[in-house]
């Protein structure tokens, strides 16, 4: 093997593109604690002959991104022959599941809650189709995930098993490009080009997303020769730049002064700006109200958080909505069940918005909009509220008037859960006699979570809306509710991240019996992956939330459930290494189901029945407006009557 010098380093122009050279590049990753550190230290040749599939490995391998989680096919042999040779030399880690819905979840869990990011492996059609599915989750809420995906042969030698069935060219791609950035490697040469594409949108500074890369079956194994892997590009993390227009915060620091009844809605984009928030809700004498994704950013015990607002809000938290005469809206998009499809501050007529994106920053109407990171704009506005002629009110030795009535509000709220929490159970006939209510076993959940400092994972429907209204968080990662695009099954998957990352940790997924079903898969991939966790499935046997919607709407239910028994704790227990546990009738079975759970070494499932019925002790309840179904008409009209 002839070696010279080049720029540096070791310059190997005749590197086996087969096996052989694949181990030993895969190796010297290995050695070196990463594919960009064997780069700069000269362990990887500059120049190598490569496939386009191990291309592609070296490239994700040099952003850090080393776990792949499979579902592998026809579309992908060649992909997945490399994945075999550089696992087996230690240099990256496949786990292969039944489902690429479930994959995607994973994916998405594990670079929420850990930033470590996963590449989604799919073959070609429906495969593909369903990770693309399953990565509106990812698309919705901001998270960077890779989808490597099979696509058609590029020399159209005819129609392709799986593929779209019309005689048109990158079809997959259209699809893929509607959901996010995409881009196929028709031309193996490119494959540069594309990961870097695809590390701006997986590690976009301020609003991470999936990316598609589509790799058609026949350059796949296409042959690089004397590839210059410097071409390969890093993952680049790049700080959103701060807003420092001085006319906009004149403007900004202007309507404050004015304003006696100030809001600050804060949404995920200010997850690293929580300190910043808090200082500002001092200086702007505002109260908080957060979105459902964002519990913990301004700690629940912060007098002026009131907790989460919008159309499954709370009594605090939408009342400061309904009577602020501004709002300050951070990080946060405006989605139509967070701000009651903009009918959400019918008293509000200015809006300060702070957001690196443009789009988000430029929602309302009547807005001064602060373009850039929110810590940074908030450390500036905060400043200029606090200087001598800043014109905000001087700081108060008691509560302002605006803070006090909030603050009565809170108190309301608060009692309003406890009697809840204090009728933990109530007749149910589908059950033929008292069980839990939702409430009460989120409760005890989140609370057992708290304590042994486990991560709450919420799924849709019924659970979801009463779980962001019973959580007090202290701090962002202790639940993770996927509200952005409220996926079912998305809790029991997002278990399989608790065992992807390096340093493994205690998961919990809540989740409706309607969830539960469509990705049981992890009952499986658990185990084969040693996911560590709980699933505490909350049976009702329906699709709760939208059988209460419908209750609401037309008074009447339809097609949002059944009387089928399931048996989930046999269910469970016939995979081996499932620990199934009924968690019984009441609060204290409940928290004892709980701690036989945490004594498996591995995952475990509790099945609680829980109440569904008109009793208003039964759940919850909703404070605010939406755009949907017999309420339609009176929103529409409340929406653009107020102009904002």
């Amino acid at each position: 093997m002839a070696a010279g010098r080049s720029g540096g380093r070791r310059d190997d122009t005749a590197a086996d593109a087969g096996e052989a050279g694949r181990r030993l590049r895969a190796r010297a990753v290995t050695a070196a604690g990463g594919a960009d550190r064997a780069l700069a230290r000269g362990a990887l040749p500059l120049r190598c002959d490569v496939t386009l599939s191990e291309a592609v490995v070296l490239g994700l391998l040099r952003q850090g991104v080393e776990r792949f989680i499979v579902v592998l096919g026809h579309g992908t042999t060649d992909l997945g022959e490399v994945l075999r040779v550089y696992e087996a030399e230690g240099a990256l880690r496949t786990y292969a599941v039944r489902n690429e819905v479930e994959a995607s979840h994973a994916a998405t869990a594990l670079a929420w809650t850990t930033g470590r990011r996963a590449a989604v492996v799919t073959s070609i059609g429906p495969g593909a189709l369903q990770a693309m599915a399953g990565s509106l989750a990812a698309a919705s809420d901001g998270i960077g995930v890779y989808y490597l995906m099979g696509d058609e042969t590029t020399q159209d030698e005819g129609p392709n098993m799986q593929q779209v069935p019309k005689h048109e060219q990158d079809l997959f791609l259209r699809l893929a490009s509607t959901l996010g950035n995409a881009y196929t490697l028709h031309t193996p040469e490119a494959v540069g080009t594309a990961l870097g594409r695809g590390a701006t949108t997986v590690f976009h500074p301020w609003r991470e997303g999936p990316f598609y890369l589509l790799l058609p079956m026949n350059t796949q194994p296409a042959i690089l020769p004397r590839f210059n892997l410097a071409e390969l590009p890093e993952a680049t993390f790049v700080q959103a730049p701060v807003c420092m227009d001085e006319s906009l915060y004149l403007d900004a620091v202007a309507a404050l002064a004015e304003a006696r009844r100030v809001v600050v809605k804060v949404g995920f984009g200010a997850q690293n700006a929580g300190l910043e928030v808090e200082a500002f809700l001092e200086a702007a004498d505002a109260v908080a109200v957060h979105t459902p994704i964002a519990t913990g950013i301004v700690p629940y015990g912060n007098p002026r958080n009131m907790g989460v607002g919008g159309s499954k809000g709370s009594i605090c938290g939408n009342w400061a909505m309904e009577n602020a005469d501004l709002l300050v809206a951070v990080g946060t998009r405006g989605v139509c069940q967070s701000d009651c499809s903009r009918t959400g501050y019918p008293n509000v007529r200015k809006v300060i918005t702070i957001n690196a994106d443009p789009y988000a920053a430029t929602h309302y109407g009547s807005n001064v909009p602060l373009i850039g990171d929110a810590g940074g704009a908030l450390v500036e506005l905060t400043r200029r509220l606090l200087e001598p002629r800043g014109g905000a009110r001087p700081r108060r030795s008691r509560p302002s008037e605006w803070l006090s009535i909030c603050t009565q509000k809170k108190a309301e709220w608060q009692a309003f859960k406890q009697a809840r929490y204090d009728c933990p159970t109530l007749p149910d006939p589908v059950w033929g006699r008292e069980v839990l209510t939702q409430v009460a076993a989120i409760k005890c959940v989140t609370d057992w979570a708290k304590s042994t400092g486990a991560v709450c994972f919420f799924d849709a429907g019924d659970v979801q809306a009463n779980g962001f209204q019973v959580v007090e968080d202290d701090r962002p990662g202790r639940t993770i509710t996927e509200t952005g695009a409220s996926y079912m099954g998305f809790a029991a998957s997002a278990l399989l991240a608790t065992n992807l990352t390096g340093d493994p940790f205690y998961g919990v997924a809540l989740t409706g019996d309607g969830s539960f079903v469509m990705n049981p898969q992890v009952l499986i991939d658990g185990v084969l992956h040693r996911a560590t966790g709980c699933i505490v499935l909350m049976d009702n046997r329906r699709m709760g939330a939208i059988s209460g919607l419908q209750a609401a709407q037309y008074g009447k239910t339809h097609a949002t459930w059944d009387h089928v028994p399931v048996d989930y704790v046999a269910w469970a227990s016939s995979v081996r290494g499932v620990a199934a546990f009924h968690g019984g009738y009441s609060v204290a079975s409940l928290a004892a189901a709980l701690a036989k759970a945490k004594m498996h070494e591995g995952l475990s499932l509790i099945h609680v029945p829980v109440y569904y019925g008109d009793h208003p002790l039964g759940g919850l309840g909703a404070f605010g407006r939406w755009n949907v179904g017999s309420w339609v008409e009176a929103t529409q009209k409340m929406r653009h009557d107020i102009g904002l």
